[in-house]
């Protein structure tokens, strides 16, 4: 084993089993948010053995079958009704939580108690850990060639691992791992080579990276039976996936089919748009953010910053310019970054950060200047 200062990182597929039912959940909410901005939902979803149920607490004024809505999933990714049977089991919001969410006062009350972290670098352009960042890219990249018709064989349920070397001033690219599902009609040698090739050796070349690194290319053989049929799917067991890819901690809450008053998500996500900025005004070089809530707390219970001693100005500062600078009430949150709108479908795959293809407002470093201004 190389004991150079290493880091590893794993992304997957929209085809993935986890994936599937996280895409499954956030489409889910996203359809009833269409129709009711006040809209209550904790979708699950569990997919295995041919059967799917979707589970969950929904309170909405919307209509939404959520059936159909799992085809609207399926199907692109080559379900038919021959492969599959739905079941839905939905229950309401319960009346002891709704009381503290939707408060008597008008407020926002967060749906349960949890613990969440939001971090970024300055190691890459969109303040990602630069293994995440490939990982994504490689799935990225391998699924942009399948709905192009250009990867020959492959089909969506994939995953993806990328080890950088720290070792030295400047990274490299130590080892990188793709398992790709495909039909029995694959011949496994141009297979490899396609990946390698037009995948794998891009990706690096596009971040400038060394392209002489280690190369495992489904690495245990044939990847034919995957997927819902090879495996079972769960919504939320890919938390890591959706985040930092190991580089930060987790509080252990998943995000998909969860509505904004869900602090799971929503304090992951301005924990997230706090370290970006935090970094973006260059007080820290890495900065991690943890929040705590209660069940029913207008604000967070408290907050950590840690900055790896990286920071540039003292902590207390760093504290100081935050807690000026951000408004901690939840609805403020939501209204801020704009979370109650459909937005959810797109971040159920690739991950909910560093997404530079989608317009996020916790990835906008708009509140750089303010930061400057009150850490003095």
């Amino acid at each position: 084993m190389n004991f150079n200062k290493l880091f590893t990182s794993e992304s997957v597929g929209k085809g993935h089993p986890d994936k599937i039912c996280d895409q499954i959940a956030d489409l889910v909410l996203d359809e009833c948010l269409k129709q009711d901005v006040n809209s209550r939902v904790a979708c699950e979803v569990l997919g295995s053995n041919g059967l799917i149920v979707i589970s969950g607490e929904i309170t909405t004024k919307a209509y939404v079958d959520v059936v159909q809505v799992a085809w609207k999933v399926l199907k692109p990714l080559g379900y038919s009704e021959n492969d599959l049977k739905i079941l839905a089991n939905i229950n309401k919001q319960s009346p002891d939580i709704n009381r503290m969410v939707d408060r008597s006062d008008k407020t926002l009350g967060a749906g349960d108690q949890g613990i969440v972290f939001g971090y970024a670098t300055d190691k890459t352009n969109s303040m990602m850990p630069l293994s995440m960042v490939l990982a994504n890219d490689l799935v990225k990249t391998a699924t942009k060639l399948i709905d192009q018709h250009k990867f020959p064989g492959a089909k969506y349920d994939m995953k993806s691992q990328v080890t950088v070397d720290w070792t030295h001033t400047t990274p490299r690219i130590d080892t990188m791992i793709m398992s790709i599902q495909h039909t029995d009609k694959v011949k496994r040698d141009n297979f490899k080579n396609f990946v390698l090739n037009k995948i794998m050796i891009p990706t690096a070349k596009s971040y400038k990276l060394n392209t002489d690194f280690k190369f495992f290319i489904n690495h245990a053989g044939d990847f034919i039976i995957g997927g819902l049929v090879g495996d079972t799917g769960l919504t939320g067991r890919k938390n890591i996936v959706d985040t930092y890819g190991g580089a930060a901690r987790h509080g252990g809450g998943a995000f998909s089919g969860k509505d904004y008053t869900k602090v799971d998500r929503t304090g992951a996500y301005f924990a997230r748009y706090i370290a970006k900025n935090v970094v973006a005004a260059r007080l820290a070089k890495r900065c991690e953010i943890q929040l705590a809530f209660a069940i029913g707390s207008v604000k967070p219970v408290s907050m950590l910053i840690e900055t790896f001693d990286t920071n540039s100005v003292p902590i207390d500062k760093i504290y100081q310019a935050v807690t000026k600078t951000f408004n901690f009430d939840l609805y403020s949150i939501v209204k801020t970054l704009k979370l109650d709108r459909p937005i959810y479908h797109a971040l159920s795959v690739f991950g909910h950060f560093g997404r530079t293809d989608l317009k996020l407002e916790w990835e906008q470093t708009n509140k750089v200047d303010a930061l400057i201004k009150n850490s003095k």
